[in-house]
């Protein structure tokens, strides 16, 4: 279960964006993972012959993040001892990649243990930050 403000997440709110950044704490150790999620992907689907763009749903709902020390863990351990917080909703994939950033340097995910995080890795343009409501960060 995602967690958003300490509320599970309701799928029908999530309608405005395309994706969020989270984080996952593992309630033992308190070791976290920063990282971001599409809620869609496009995928082509041939239709009468065409080739078409669709959007599909992605795994966000069982997703557990793409560091493999903590899949195992997770995997390992069981799920109930971890917590899976949505930190920011994000409505372009430019703003997407730009809070993800901002939580994993702010945050110092490279800098302590306390992370499972191993690398970070963003290109952002300006451009995409025009309609980005910074006065809720």
């Amino acid at each position: 279960m995602w967690l958003y403000y300490g509320e599970p997440v309701i799928e029908e709110s999530l309608s405005d964006f395309i994706g969020f950044v989270y984080i996952i704490t593992n309630l033992d150790s308190g070791r976290q993972y920063i990282g971001k999620k599409l809620l869609k992907f496009k995928r082509t689907k041939t239709v009468k012959g065409k080739k078409k763009k669709i959007l599909v749903d992605s795994d966000w709902k069982t997703y557990w993040g793409s560091n493999k020390v903590l899949i195992e863990e997770v995997q390992s351990l069981g799920q109930d001892k971890y917590k899976r917080e949505i930190v920011r909703l994000c409505k372009s994939k430019g703003e997407l990649n730009y809070f993800e950033a901002k939580y994993q340097f702010t945050m110092g995910a490279l800098e302590s243990e306390r992370f499972y995080n191993e690398w970070v890795s963003c290109k952002i343009h300006k451009v995409h930050l025009k309609k980005v409501d910074f006065s809720s960060t």
